[in-house]
């Protein structure tokens, strides 16, 4: 049975500096999987002209070339969560799959919007049967472990099944790893969401993207209203997106400092397991401790992680640990190792 918290994420800097009473800007913030890399972005936003509605067209064709589609073949929301919810207001099903853990947002748009939901446990019961024609939900990579699949068997294994599937690779872009876009062409009751917050560092821009057939798009504009992301949303990630440098540049970073923060926790007896991720995240499984007592020792350090206990299939034995920049990591291993040498 799920707290009042079920539905809650990390990143919420503005209660925990009231907690320990310190500024915003002391705090380490490893509770949220936000890159911490910034974009070059040439853009003076300050002198943008505000005075006309907001166009799209540029902002459309720009996310079509980036992930080689075409520009009827997306549609933009107000960022990943506000796609979720129409995505699942729009469709006309009763049944819902959701391979978990996963990010809670599905399963409170599933409730919200009255489907039946099955949960299939992707750690112990991957190949678990799906019912037929369920609308499928697979993050990929995962959350919040971090862990790239190939879904070749399943994809089959849903089609056999008449499934909608809805694939969410808003983390795809901290890998090297193919996309399913290319499976668009062969199966055409197929979904992928791409948030574009998480990688260009931007919570607070709100732009997230379904692609699908240019007929499914159509459907689903139908129901949109005409303006849903503001001009400087717009600009921002055109000239982000314009940055060409700047995946391959998170890429490498994340991955180094991962390396640094895997290579530094292993040493702890405190840790049962670290979960390889292939993401700007680590999922760690802990022994003789609970997260809320980590959490609570992190305080005067002033570091946030995220406590993954209302994730669906785990406990509060369970963190989330986001890669951040190099100090942030070293003071985060430095507070460890003061309170467990």
């Amino acid at each position: 049975m799920k707290s009042n918290n079920q539905f809650s994420h990390g990143g919420d800097i503005l209660a925990f500096s009231k907690k320990t009473g310190s500024k915003t800007s002391e705090i380490i913030d490893l509770s949220s999987n936000i890159n911490f890399i910034k974009p070059n972005i040439k853009t003076d936003l300050n002198k943008l002209d505000i005075s006309n509605y907001p166009t799209y067209e540029k902002l459309y064709k720009i996310i079509a070339k980036k992930y080689s589609v075409k520009a009827d073949e997306i549609e933009l929301f107000n960022g990943g969560s506000s796609a979720i919810f129409s995505f699942f207001r729009h469709l006309d099903l009763k049944h819902c799959t959701i391979y978990s853990p996963a990010y809670l947002e599905y399963k409170k748009a599933a409730q919200n919007f009255e489907y039946k939901i099955d949960l299939i446990n992707r750690f112990d019961n991957i190949k678990k049967e799906v019912k037929k024609n369920s609308l499928v939900i697979f993050v990929n990579p995962s959350t919040p472990d971090g862990k790239y699949y190939d879904l070749k068997e399943l994809f089959k294994s849903w089609i056999e099944k008449n499934c909608t599937i809805f694939i969410d690779e808003s983390f795809l872009d901290f890998t090297d790893k193919k996309s399913m876009i290319n499976r668009l062409k062969k199966y055409d009751k197929l979904y992928i969401l791409k948030s574009m917050t998480k990688i260009y560092s931007s919570a607070s821009i709100r732009v997230g993207t379904i692609i699908s057939t240019s007929k499914n798009i159509k459907k689903l504009k139908e129901k949109e209203p005409l303006w849903k992301i503001s001009h400087f949303d717009s600009i921002y990630l055109q000239n982000a997106i314009k940055d060409k440098n700047f995946i391959k540049k998170t890429i490498k970073i994340t991955e180094e400092n991962k390396q640094y923060t895997i290579k530094h926790l292993e040493k702890f007896d405190f840790l049962k397991k670290i979960y390889k991720s292939e993401a700007n995240y680590l999922l760690v499984e802990l022994k003789n401790i609970t997260a809320p007592i980590l959490q609570e020792k992190l305080l005067s350090y002033k570091i946030m992680i995220r406590d993954c206990s209302n994730f669906d299939f785990l406990n509060d034995s369970f963190v989330r640990i986001a890669i951040k920049e190099k100090n942030s990591m070293k003071n985060f291993i430095h507070a460890l190792k003061k309170e467990f040498n």
